[in-house]
């Protein structure tokens, strides 16, 4: 069986080149992003930079522990405080006793506001030298006592490099998932559309007295030879691929810039048997439906494509319908906010287009009628597409997948982020914004003016989960009423107190008048009493508090309203000297909520770069397949009187007819997907802003068109049709 597989490789090499390059291609990336996975969850440890001359570093608390249930028992379980605690006068007063105490400033504020507005700083660690044994027994539960690797914690820099790494494992992770699910559509419609057209071969090989299960033992020894080979070629790639890759995180600003590849050996193994089982279950479809021909049935089959949507496939194509629809009403039901999630937004699109894929020989005929072409090459053209299902289906389903992938992605991350802004320009009536660490608020003539200063609120829910919900503290509720436009859905945040706050409806109590128990900022437990509720919105409707509760919190932002009349210029003159960025408001929300981010951008190149060149590579094997086996269909339309161009023309056109049904049912794809964030918007009650990346989506299109087109003109088959 072995030396015929061989043979048959040998033989159609041509044709079989495409799916090696999509499979050596798909390992490559695959273990590209495992490697940059496991370097990210094996990062090498950096050695401590603030206090590297002390032996012992005490650090403020920084984080709040709560106890919580977990099924019969309790656990407690940890969160970073907004405003963690400072190393106290006192506490250093007894650490110098010990010995040298090393001080710097540290970020961290100590103490309510002055008199003047002015935050007092203090540190947030200091190094010691003396014995850690006598540091813990003089610190105790104050402070924290960090020796050998663990006084890195203290460096600025942990934080930013530990948000770094989140941010590369879940764009790898997403970029690998992508290309696990397009390598696999790809591999499956070769090998199927490849078995296809080996319909006489296999006829003959039965009269030869094959046995159907000779023949899947062939095809599948094919795709284990072919799954060896291209492994092993992807593995070599991928090994050459991830430091570049690497190299571009940085670039961007998504990985620390000590960020790299390390030499580890388990995600290439994981890459090249993850390529071995995807080219078996490519085939593996394809080889039973190969086992059931008969004799002489392929011998006797017309050119017209029959029975090309096997039940299997049919209810396998319903089931992932069905699944889709139950995906998207489950989450506009249960909770809407889910479906403005990337992770949401970029899988459960496939859901649904793998479905139409499935389904899409079903489509493809009546769509096809339902256009008339005009002229003899229109006639052909629509003739042949819809008897060629097979062939037409096979252009289908990649240029689908591409269209479908592009604006159901893009358009719902469009989408999402055109919604944010609108719903920051709504919840605002201020002229200008004042930004800045630790501003210095002072009233101004002719202005109404909000500081406020990030902080966050802790509360535990159903008491097995501890919630951590940003906030901002404020000076004057009524001040904030009077510059902010709020989605108040119950209560009066002109009521707001030092013993009250303002939530969302997201929290699990929400109702105005009751109390409820949260940790602040800085950890400190308190009971405050619900005095309005917000609207969820998009997500950014957070909790506010006074500033008595946040005392530990810099004034980052002041929103200012002009006084009918008040001089514009003058006013901004005088913001000036809060020590902040003046800015109109409208050039703050530009910046501050722009479209689309650029780590988004950069994410959505490489998810969908990954998914239109696996787009091309299946394209252009296919075409170059169909092609190769079409010369005696062409010399018949050569004799029948077809002039060489005409006959051309009858290609490309099959070919471009193809490509923009595929695209019309990747735009219908789009528009179901997309109907989704913006019915989650509406049910949020936030701005329903439909954004459809039609220069995107149209630049795929046009791609796969002249990628299929090249394809489609280029076998022998066409270029050597004449009249014999």
């Amino acid at each position: 069986m072995l030396t015929v597989a061989l043979a048959s490789l040998r033989a159609r090499w041509t044709t079989l080149i495409g799916t090696f390059v999509a499979l050596a291609l798909g390992v490559g990336l695959i273990a590209t992003m495992g490697l940059g996975l496991a370097s990210t969850l094996d990062a090498p440890d950096r050695a401590p930079q603030r206090f590297a001359g002390s032996p012992v570093v005490v650090m403020g608390v920084d984080t709040l522990t709560v106890r919580v249930r977990r099924g019969p028992s309790t656990a407690e379980v940890g969160h970073r405080l907004a405003h963690p605690h400072p190393v106290d006068t006192e506490l250093l007063r007894e650490l110098r006793a010990l010995g040298p105490v090393t001080r710097d400033d540290g970020p961290e504020l100590v103490g309510p506001p002055s008199a003047t507005g002015r935050a007092t700083r203090g540190p947030d660690a200091v190094g010691v030298d003396a014995p850690a044994d006598e540091v813990r027994r003089v610190v105790g539960d104050r402070a924290q006592v960090l020796t050998g690797d663990d006084r890195r914690r203290a460096d600025p820099d942990t934080e930013r490099d530990a948000e770094g790494l989140v941010a590369v494992n879940a764009l790898l992770g997403t970029a690998g998932g992508v290309t696990a699910f397009v390598s696999v559509f790809v591999v499956a419609s070769t090998f199927a559309f490849s078995v296809a057209l080996r319909r006489r071969e296999f006829g003959l090989l039965r009269t030869a007295g094959a046995t159907p299960g000779q023949l899947r033992r062939l095809l599948l020894t094919e795709a284990a030879v072919i799954g060896v080979l291209a492994s092993a070629a992807g593995c070599a790639l991928g090994r050459l691929a991830a430091p570049v890759l690497a190299e571009l995180l940085v670039a961007e600003g998504m990985a620390p810039s000590w960020f790299a590849i390390r030499p580890i050996a388990w995600p290439l193994h994981v890459a090249f048997w993850t390529g071995q089982a995807v080219a078996l279950a490519g085939v593996w479809a394809a080889s039973r439906r190969a086992g059931r021909t008969g004799p002489a049935e392929a011998l006797r089959e017309a050119d017209v494509d029959t029975g090309v949507l096997p039940p299997v496939r049919r209810l396998l194509g319903v089931a992932l319908l069905a699944g889709a629809a139950f995906l998207m009403t489950k989450s506009l039901v249960a909770d809407p906010s889910a479906l403005l999630k990337r992770k949401t937004y970029i899988t459960q699109p496939m859901v649904l287009i793998t479905a139409v894929a499935l389904l899409a020989p079903l489509l493809v005929r009546p769509l096809a009628r339902l256009v008339r072409l005009p002229g003899a090459t229109g006639t052909l053209v629509s003739a042949n597409t819809s008897a060629a299902l097979r062939r037409t289906a096979a252009i289908v389903a990649p240029v689908l997948v591409i269209v479908g992938l592009a604006g159901s992605v893009a358009g719902s991350a469009m989408s999402v982020s055109a919604a944010r802004a609108a719903e920051a320009r709504e919840h605002t009536r201020a002229d200008l914004v004042v930004t800045g660490r630790d501003l210095r608020p002072r009233p101004v003539p002719g202005a109404t003016l909000s500081a406020s200063a990030p902080t966050a609120v802790h509360v535990r829910e159903e008491g097995s989960a501890l919630v951590t919900s940003e906030a901002r503290a404020v000076d004057d509720p009524k001040a904030l009423a009077a510059v902010g436009r709020l989605p108040v859905v119950a209560g009066d945040i002109r009521d707001l107190d030092d013993r009250s706050i303002v939530v969302n409806e997201e929290w699990e109590q929400h109702t105005v008048g009751s109390t409820v128990r949260v940790w602040l900022g800085d950890g400190r437990p308190a009971k405050l009493r619900i005095v309005a509720v917000l609207a969820l919105g998009t997500g950014n409707n957070g909790a506010y508090v006074t500033r008595a509760n946040a005392p530990a919190a810099g004034v980052d932002r002041i929103d200012v309203r002009l006084a009918p009349g008040a001089d514009r210029a003058a006013v901004a003159e005088r913001l000036r000297g809060t020590g902040g960025t003046v800015r109109p408001v409208e050039r703050w929300l530009a910046a501050t909520h722009p479209r689309t981010g650029a780590q988004t951008r950069f994410g959505l190149a490489v998810v969908l770069g990954i998914a239109l060149v696996y787009t091309v590579i299946a394209l252009a094997n296919t075409l170059l397949m169909a092609g190769s086996v079409r010369a005696r269909e062409l010399d018949a339309l050569r004799l029948a009187g077809a002039t060489r161009p005409r006959v051309l023309a009858v290609v490309a056109g099959e070919t471009l007819f193809a490509v923009g049904l595929g695209a019309v049912l990747g735009l219908a794809v789009t528009a179901v997907n997309l109907a989704g964030p913006a019915a989650a918007l509406a049910s949020l009650s936030a701005p329903v802003e439909v954004s459809v990346p039609w220069s995107l989506t149209g630049g795929a299109a046009g791609v796969c068109a002249v990628v299929a087109v090249g394809a489609a003109l280029l076998p022998g088959a066409v270029r050597r049709t004449r009249c014999r």
